[in-house]
């Protein structure tokens, strides 16, 4: 990446040299690996018979290739939410003021809180009606992050980082806080469990009576805020000239996964759920994997995030091949490709289902089905993956064109697409 003059930061006082490149390739391939991935995730949801009985972290039931094709994707949330910080910090060492850079980041926020409820529950569900059950999930987690880091960024980047850093650290000492189940035909959840459903703890809301709306609350806000902030803080590094960047990154990189092994191997903090010795050394070597997701756990985020970063330190080069720019180009165009591996992989799954004769009544994932219908429900694990190399290739024609007309546009708008 080539240099230009060092200005005064809008930050801490310090110099910084902004990216001479409107995009960088190794942030675009690093977030189109994960959203490939996440696909492999959504997919495995639809297609998989294990999907419909048991979830497949589950030791006591699961295989290794399931366990395995559940775990590659727990890299995808906060690699997305990590580099969508980052994202913001380069819009910021581009030029835009920390006024231009919170009203879009507010802005966008509320666009992708939005889209949780329409257009990604249709995605899901199939449901159009707005009512019944709603799931706050990436998106919606995103969407709040955005806005929570909109006021973040007026702070002085050493503060930002400090709040990341404490976020991410402490909040697994609140692990033990008790909240009261909140369940249709249950009394009402107090104002305080909702707030504590919102934030931390991860789990069912009712509103407004039987016949009200039913939210689960999937992503608690905390602590991917932090995750997001840390990432904005992380963006510095792309200021860096590339050989300081590469060793700063494998660095870091090379620390958070350490830190993940020492703290992990002590079962003393960061994780609500301790690993243990099971049946063979493979599936202890699972256990030790298996940290929590819902909410993100510290050493969930340091297992994930740390070899992101080594991977972003590998990718830094100027030359890729066909699949490189294949992967470069799903990670240009992330929320396009987001919406549309929903549609895929319900929509192919209920064609998949019809012509084998099985009840699709499985595939409406926010309702409650008979254990009788999901007894029959879905396929084997290879045909999860084929169904997902195809919908990678079949979505790729669509992003690259979308791809090549969003690089040539300029309107304001083009940025919440």
């Amino acid at each position: 990446m080539a240099t230009v003059a060092a200005t005064t930061a809008p930050f801490d006082a310090a110099t910084y040299a902004p990216p001479a490149r409107r995009r960088v390739d190794s942030i675009d391939l690093l977030r189109g690996l994960v959203m490939v991935i996440m696909m492999l995730d959504h997919t495995r949801d639809y297609f998989s018979a294990a999907a419909f009985q048991f979830d497949p972290t589950d030791l006591t039931k699961t295989s290794v290739a399931l366990f395995l094709t559940r775990w590659i994707t727990h890299f995808c949330a906060p690699t997305f939410f990590f580099l969508a910080g980052t994202g913001a910090y380069l819009r910021r060492a581009r030029g835009a003021t920390a006024a231009e850079l919170s009203s879009f980041l507010v802005s966008r926020g509320i666009w992708l809180i939005f889209l949780e409820f329409t257009v990604v529950r249709f995605g899901i569900s199939g449901d159009l009606l707005p009512h019944g059950v709603y799931a706050m999930q990436t998106i919606w987690a995103l969407g709040w992050s955005m806005i929570a880091l909109a006021a973040l960024v007026h702070l002085p980047l050493r503060a930002i980082g400090a709040f990341a850093l404490t976020m991410i650290l402490v909040h697994n000492a609140f692990d033990g806080i008790q909240v009261a189940t909140c369940l249709p035909g249950q009394p009402q959840c107090g104002v305080g469990d909702v707030l504590i459903r919102l934030l931390h703890v991860s789990g069912p809301i009712a509103l407004g009576g039987p016949k009200g709306i039913f939210v689960l609350a999937l992503y608690p806000l905390i602590p991917w805020i932090g995750v997001m902030a840390a990432g904005y803080v992380f963006g510095k590094l792309y200021t860096l000239d590339a050989a300081t960047r590469r060793r700063a990154l494998i660095r870091l990189g090379s620390a958070i996964v350490a830190f993940f092994v020492v703290l992990r191997a002590t079962n003393l903090y960061g994780d609500p759920s301790q690993w243990s010795v099971q049946k063979s050394g493979v599936f202890t070597l699972l256990s030790f994997l298996n940290t929590t997701k819902y909410p993100p756990s510290l050493l969930y985020l340091c297992m994930t995030i740390g070899p992101g970063i080594l991977l972003l330190a590998f990718m830094e080069r100027e030359g890729r091949g066909r699949l490189g720019r294949a992967v470069v180009t799903y990670g240009r165009v992330p929320m396009l490709f987001y919406l549309l591996q929903w549609l895929y992989a319900h929509g192919a799954a209920f064609l998949a289902f019809r012509a084998t004769g099985k009840n699709t009544a499985a595939l409406h994932v926010l309702q409650n089905n008979p254990p009788e219908v999901l007894a029959h429900a879905g396929f084997s694990l290879p045909v999860v993956y084929a169904f997902w190399i195809l919908g990678v290739f079949l979505l790729y024609p669509i992003c690259a064109r979308y791809a090549a007309v969003k690089a040539r546009r300029t309107e304001w708008w083009w940025g919440y697409l």
